[in-house]
């Protein structure tokens, strides 16, 4: 098969909606194969290790297959193959963010209703 570029491999095998995101995303440091950082017309081969972030989520993959054009989710999902460090690695962080006590949960009583805040008004208007 002939080669294909990274960015439009990565967009083929759904990990970016553009290639344009794609090719910011490697162009910024964010995607790496076999440890490197990458141009984006670098050809992608089957066997090599990628390793994607986006956002916090960071994935190591291996390519299984290769494809020029996007197609269907389980289409894409057959081009690549996820290691079983990074579906552990997942998990844990999905696990730990569930574990995480809610920011808002801190904030006791929350802001006064409208009826309350005129009360206070009322306590201030009074002195």
């Amino acid at each position: 098969m002939d080669p294909v570029r990274i960015d439009k491999w990565l967009w083929a095998a759904r990990f970016f909606k553009t290639r344009g995101l794609a090719q910011l995303a490697i162009e910024q440091g964010r995607v790496k194969i076999d440890g490197a950082r990458v141009k984006v017309a670098r050809a992608a081969h089957v066997g090599d290790r990628l390793e994607i972030e986006i956002g916090e989520l960071k994935r190591e993959i291996v390519v299984m297959g290769l494809a020029t054009q996007r197609g269907p989710a389980p289409q894409a999902q057959a081009l690549y193959q996820e290691t079983e460090q990074s579906i552990a690695d997942r998990a844990a962080r999905a696990e730990a963010r569930r574990l995480a006590p809610e920011p808002a949960h801190a904030i006791e009583g929350g802001r006064p209703t409208k009826r309350s805040r005129r009360d206070i008004e009322r306590l201030r208007d009074w002195t």
